[in-house]
């Protein structure tokens, strides 16, 4: 199963939405505390609308207990620092995607964890600075559901 991993999101529509991505394709959201909001928030909630309960979602006091939860999964960055593009490499059906908060990104401790192989750039036009999280979020589970032949889907 495909993952998606927010650490410390910020805005709470954007978890939302990913929330009701997650949902639909089948993808685990995990979330990195603390959080820049309260799970019960209004926002969360409509933007997510009733999809709360077909998404698994996973909360972690912080990033050493998420990255331990993955065990031998392969676990990828994504940053517009990237070299790699997530449609140039074969992506596999438990592959981990992990996102940063909207506003910073991936602090520089946690992307050094990752080798420049495991830090993926979604391509975009060379004058503009980046996605936004649930649409990068949304492009990238796409993309390795694809590749993994949509299983699941109906």
């Amino acid at each position: 199963m495909l993952a998606v991993v927010l650490f410390q999101p910020e805005i709470p529509p954007n978890t939302g939405n990913i929330i009701r991505m997650c949902a639909n394709t089948g993808a685990e959201l995990h979330l990195v505390e603390p959080l820049g909001f309260t799970i019960d928030d209004k926002g969360l909630r409509r933007a997510g609308l009733d999809y709360h309960e077909y998404a698994r979602v996973v909360r972690h006091p912080d990033w050493a207990s998420c990255k331990a939860a993955f065990g031998n999964r392969r676990l990828f960055a994504m940053t517009t620092k990237g070299q790699v593009s997530p449609f140039q490499i074969q992506l596999q059906a438990d592959d981990v995607f992990v996102f940063g908060r909207e506003t910073s990104g991936l602090p520089p401790e946690i992307m050094a964890e990752f080798a420049s192989e495991r830090r993926l750039r979604l391509p975009m036009r060379a004058d503009q600075r980046s996605l936004n999280l649930s649409n990068a979020a949304a492009v990238t589970i796409f993309e390795a559901w694809r590749q993994n032949g949509f299983d699941g889907s109906a």
